[in-house]
């Protein structure tokens, strides 16, 4: 059974040993499964790992705190961002001549960040103190900053979501600091290196 019935996922390995368990890249042709396993502790990683993109483009988050932007496509259609994210993969095997399933998982590879930082209070000063990521975490991070990166490059621009998308997913492949997901990756990890 194919992706969209067009990608196999049957060969992509995910090479990070961390990650492997909370990247689904089980054999279904619709990635769709419409909250069936929420009941379920960790149901996330239940979820295909391009349903999971989807499901971050349909609520993709706003930039700042005052709700200054966000995109047009925050309405939850699932048919819209399934368009989107079927043009999106097709954009990418286009430009890379590669399976785009492969080339998704990879970039959410490279941009899943390691550390993070957090704030401790101690005797009434706050200070910031590093700590692991979970791979949970690390996964959901790396798809919101895709995500918020494809949005702000299409947002009141003529580049479309798809293409912007398409850019972001074969910049982070790349590890190419062009790359939202990449370049908030190093900076987190630099801030936690700091404050270790």
């Amino acid at each position: 059974m194919k992706l969209f019935n067009v990608w196999d996922t049957s060969e992509i390995k995910v090479v990070d040993p961390g990650l492997k368990p909370y990247i689904n890249l089980d054999e279904r042709m619709v990635p769709r499964s419409a909250g069936r396993n929420t009941d379920i502790r960790f149901h996330k990683s239940n979820y295909h790992i391009v349903e999971r993109l989807m499901n971050r483009l349909m609520v993709s988050g706003h930039r700042g705190k005052k709700h200054k932007m966000s995109s047009g496509h925050n309405t939850g259609k699932a048919t819209r961002v399934y368009a989107l994210v079927y043009e999106t993969l097709k954009i990418i095997e286009k430009k890379l001549n590669k399976n785009p399933i492969e080339v998704l998982v990879k970039a959410v590879e490279n941009a899943a960040p390691r550390e993070e930082i957090t704030t401790i209070e101690y005797g009434g000063a706050r200070y910031p103190k590093a700590v692991e990521c979970a791979p949970q975490r690390r996964v959901d991070l790396a798809l919101r900053n895709m995500v918020f990166g494809a949005y702000s490059a299409s947002f009141n621009k003529k580049k479309g979501a798809s293409n912007a998308l398409a850019d972001e997913i074969i910049n982070a492949y790349n590890l190419n600091m062009q790359s939202n997901a990449i370049s908030k990756k190093n900076e987190l990890e630099r801030q936690a290196d700091s404050s270790r």
